[in-house]
């Protein structure tokens, strides 16, 4: 993790778009170059995130989905920024649509979609990946017809194959959004 002085971030952002914010201030920033910044925020004080900070957590986990093949971000460095009390992971994007954005009509949405993703969610279970955030807004058809994953902090990747339980929640979290799951739902029944 590099440091990175106040002034040094503010030339990093420099004429960047906030894409994503909440309450406690920017999330996410195209940069002019068309890179990534995402931050974090440590909130709390006695947390994991003190030992492995989440920007790490996002670069460790991009680079062990990346030796197991399956398409993600890929990293540029990580700071560590004490001006805004922030660390932050710099990346070049997934280049494709999310599912999400697929399903809301944005780009051509292949016939197959859903036992892609079906097949994609039964192979990264197999390879040992607990995504806790897996839906459709972090799965990304890349140009090239693969599917891969995107925002990757939330991960831990095991040794084997997922536990009947894992697998479960994993597809709670994915049916939770109503409108994702009736849209899965949906490309069964065509």
């Amino acid at each position: 993790m590099q440091l990175l002085n106040h002034e040094d971030y503010l030339a990093l952002r420099h004429q960047g778009k906030v894409i994503e914010q909440d309450g406690f201030g920017d999330k996410v920033i195209i940069l002019q170059d068309g890179t990534f910044l995402k931050l974090f925020r440590r909130k709390r004080l006695i947390s994991s995130a003190a030992i492995w900070p989440y920007a790490q957590r996002f670069a460790d986990n991009a680079k062990k989905l990346e030796e197991l093949g399956i398409p993600c971000p890929k990293i540029i460095q990580v700071y560590r920024i004490p001006s805004i009390e922030r660390d932050a992971v710099h990346y070049h994007p997934l280049p494709g649509l999310t599912l999400r954005q697929l399903r809301d009509g944005e780009g051509d949405c292949p016939e197959d979609i859903r036992e892609q993703f079906f097949a994609f969610v039964e192979k990264v279970q197999n390879l040992g990946i607990y995504f806790r955030s897996m839906h459709l807004g972090n799965v990304v058809l890349t140009p090239e017809g693969e599917l891969g994953l995107i925002d990757v902090s939330d991960m831990r990747i095991k040794k084997g194959p997922l536990s009947k339980g894992l697998r479960k929640r994993n597809w709670v979290h994915i049916n939770k959004d109503k409108t994702d799951g009736y849209w899965l739902s949906r490309k069964r029944i065509m």
